[in-house]
């Protein structure tokens, strides 16, 4: 049985139940997987539009496995249990039961199981000729004075599969306990009890040896993942719950949209300081960071990549702060200023997360406007003081983070290039006076790019 077999035979478990998509809440920002051996429940980040069948949320499980995976540290994954507890390691290896159990299905739904060379007579195969000569009385032959030797039956090698090995002992142990902490991601079944096997240190040395020695990837992968499966094992023995995530997502949204949007050497934007102390050596502070800087079509556009609650609330306390504004406006100074950029092609923007299946905004594409913000110390006249809002659909983003995808840079330029045609931002108001924005209270077509590609496409280039 394959992985794709398993996952259409899951009929009586509903997935969906054990899913949750957070609303980045104090208590409610954890996302991950957290489970024992009788439950579990994976935690979708704001914004996530779970799909419908149990299939298509089985493959995002394994997508956000391997997000999370990928641009997480261990210190990312410590988990605070409350305010007044040491956080606790949740530095599980789930890449090594996942492969544990993948190798388990590949192979038809069996285990690893090595075999011993045997031999037989027979009069063809894989001669073995050292045993042959020893063993068998050859057939003289002479033809024109000169004799030969005859062989009518050979010593052959065959190989017969032997199942009492430890190693296959030691991954019976281990794809059982895989299935207890995973297989729910794949199958609503348990294989059978492992039986005897030796003792979570000796395997451990009984699969280094293994790993050390076979050349196969298959095989190296499967070794990798049992050996940091019992390494593991071998430390949490008493845990009788796994936590693999993390209660930072900001971090990941970040590298998420550098990964999609972003140039690989962005610190050469960086605005940089220093202190010159009269006391010691002159100390250089570490530098503005712009989470991204995104060129397309010879234009430059600095991305902030904000986690917040806003595209799920629609709420103005969730947007970004004064000194995020104000931030954003001194990248874009640098870059016109020091780096050159022409201010006629220098954008800014803020990027956040949103559901384009249900939101107050009535965007139903994957990236959108919800407005602009400024610094009313600017004159607001180059486009990069109008940072822009943008919204993009979480699950959208994790299916097309790879490989710089143009269709979706295009849309996002578009978005923030919306600066373009809003009108002229009114005077800063002084102390004794209102400003005016009713013109933001006006009704305004929504700027908005692209059509709707299906989740799990590759995107266009």
């Amino acid at each position: 049985m394959d992985i794709d077999s398993a996952l259409k035979s899951v009929m009586e478990f509903d997935i969906k139940k054990h899913c949750h998509v957070n609303s980045n809440e104090d208590g409610d920002r954890f996302v991950g997987i957290k489970a024992d051996s009788d439950n579990a429940m994976v935690y979708f980040p704001i914004g996530y539009e779970l799909p419908v069948t149990d299939a298509e949320i089985r493959t995002d499980i394994k997508d956000l496995i391997q997000i999370l995976s990928e641009f997480t540290t261990k210190d990312d994954r410590l988990l605070a249990l409350n305010r007044f507890a040491a956080p606790q390691s949740v530095d599980f290896p789930i890449n090594a039961y996942k492969s544990v159990i993948e190798y388990y299905f590949s192979i038809g739904g069996n285990y690893y199981i090595e075999t011993d060379p045997t031999y037989k007579t027979a009069p063809t195969g894989k001669q073995d000729w050292p045993k042959t000569i020893k063993k068998k009385m050859p057939l003289v032959q002479s033809k024109n004075g000169i004799s030969s030797f005859i062989f009518t039956d050979f010593v052959v090698r065959s190989t017969q599969p032997n199942d009492t090995k430890l190693i296959t002992q030691i991954n019976r142990y281990c794809v059982f306990e895989a299935f207890k902490r995973l297989g729910w991601l794949y199958v609503p079944f348990m294989p059978e009890e492992p039986g005897p096997h030796p003792d979570v240190k000796t395997s451990i040395s009984i699969v280094q040896d293994k790993y050390a020695e076979t050349n196969d990837d298959k095989k190296k992968n499967l070794f990798r993942g049992m050996l940091d499966m019992l390494e593991y094992m071998d430390e949490k023995t008493s845990d009788k719950q796994f936590y693999f995530g993390t209660d930072d997502f900001d971090h990941v949204w970040e590298k998420l949209i550098d990964r999609a949007f972003g140039e690989p050497d962005k610190d050469k934007y960086f605005p940089r300081s220093r202190w010159f102390l009269d006391y010691g050596k002159y100390k250089e502070k570490r530098p503005l960071m712009p989470d991204t800087i995104m060129i397309y079509n010879s234009k430059y556009y600095v991305l902030d990549a904000k986690c917040y609650k806003y595209g799920w609330t629609g709420r103005p306390d969730h947007l970004p702060n004064a000194s995020s504004i104000n931030k954003q406006i001194t990248y874009g100074e640098y870059l016109e200023r020091y780096k050159g950029v022409n201010p006629q092609s220098l954008f800014n923007a803020f990027i956040m997360p949103f559901n384009m299946a249900t939101n107050f905004f009535n965007i139903t594409e994957p990236v959108g406007t919800i407005g602009e913000a400024v610094g009313d110390w600017r004159g607001n006249t180059k486009y990069y003081e109008r940072i822009q809002g943008i919204v993009m659909d979480t699950r959208y983003l994790m299916h097309h983070y790879v490989g710089k995808p143009e269709k979706e840079r295009n849309a996002l330029a578009e978005c923030i290039e919306a600066v373009t045609t809003r009108p002229p931002i009114p005077s800063a108001p002084d102390q004794h006076k209102v400003i005016n924005y009713s013109y933001y209270m006006q009704p305004r077509p929504l700027m908005v790019a692209e059509s709707p590609t299906p989740y799990g496409t590759d995107s266009e280039t």
